[in-house]
């Protein structure tokens, strides 16, 4: 397609004018033709007269919004079909326009025919006394908002609830009290024995790091109670995609290690890979906002990534630093040195 006649972003007003006369049509058609391309699209196009306050255009949609048959607007005035609030509150929006001389974008809610419905109008100037709008309906939109806030707010009240009763249920157990796992000496314990176990039985294990990923900034605004929410919600996730076999920890402000027994390198990345996408689909809710939840993950195995526990250990903490330098959410494997194979 050959563009050349149009003009683009940086053209000068006089390049402008040039390809418009190039077109050689009369205003009126240029001005039609760009309406009929906006109705198809759920726009709803008048131009409204300040000096009578009746409308001198208005599309078939509008006229078919207000019940006004094949006659629509066209000469009417807000007042003759809404009521006085609605009408007042079009007319504050319509001086805005036209004392600020520029696009106005406003909501509206008007009842019609028993029905609330709301609106986003935009609204610019058209010479000396005339206004053009632009209406886009937002009803069924701002209906599944409300629902979708219904039920985050649900979510969180069962969260609260359920971690009230899992607090009490640990009191004296030994266990962090955010995340409902096991601490840093019972890890260190842990890894040992399964050292130790694997070492005799020549069995390999794997040892994932988990880091939470840095939240939005729209999040960190929340502060800590936004932090000590999403620690509870990633120790929901590990509490239920963990076997008994298996040892979920905290071992750091924001680290998290998991302890996967007879497992190797493969199987747990799999593994891990499926948690990293079930806590991304994971909602974690404070005061009805839904916070995320993104996470780092580092996977190592014994024997083969390292035979030694400090080894094995700073191999994790590598590999999670790698998935956070790429830009977290995501999971990598430790390097496998060749003198193993």
């Amino acid at each position: 397609m050959d563009n050349s006649a149009a003009p683009h972003a940086g053209a000068s007003p006089h390049s402008r004018d040039a390809w418009y006369a190039s077109l050689q049509l009369p205003e009126h058609e240029l001005a039609a033709a760009v309406l009929s391309l906006v109705e198809p699209l759920g726009l709803l196009v008048t131009v409204k007269s300040l000096a009578t306050g009746r409308y001198v255009y208005a599309s078939a949609g509008m006229g078919s919004l207000f019940a006004r048959g094949e006659s629509g607007l066209l000469g009417l005035s807000d007042a003759e079909f809404l009521r006085s609030e609605e009408v007042q509150a079009l007319r504050r929006a319509e001086q805005t326009v036209m004392a600020q001389r520029a696009v106005v974008l406003s909501d509206h809610r008007l009842e019609l025919e028993g029905r609330r419905r709301e609106f986003s109008v935009s609204r610019t100037p058209l010479g000396a006394e005339h206004v053009m709008a632009m209406w886009v309906e937002r009803t069924e939109e701002r209906h599944r908002e409300t629902h979708l806030q219904r039920a985050l707010n649900q979510i969180e009240q069962q969260q609260k609830t359920l971690e009230q009763m899992r607090r009490e249920s640990q009191q004296g157990s030994g266990r962090d009290d955010l995340s409902g796992l096991y601490l840093r000496a019972q890890f260190d314990d842990q890894l040992l024995r399964e050292i130790d176990l694997s070492t005799r039985e020549h069995r390999e294990f794997a040892l994932v790091l988990i880091a939470l990923d840095p939240a939005p900034a729209a999040i960190q605004v929340l502060g800590e109670q936004a932090r000590q929410r999403m620690l509870e919600g990633l120790g929901r996730m590990l509490r239920a995609n963990t076997r008994a076999m298996d040892a979920a920890c905290r071992i750091g402000e924001h680290l998290f290690a998991v302890l996967l027994s007879g497992v190797g390198l493969a199987t747990a990345h799999a593994r891990m890979e499926q948690l990293r996408r079930q806590c991304t689909a994971q909602i974690v809710v404070l005061n009805g906002q839904d916070l995320g939840l993104s996470l780092s993950m580092g996977v190592a195995s014994f024997p083969h990534t390292a035979s030694k526990q400090e080894e094995l250990l700073q191999a994790s903490e590598t590999a999670v630093q790698e998935a956070q330098r790429r830009g977290g959410n995501q999971v990598v494997l430790a390097p496998i040195p060749f003198g193993t194979l």
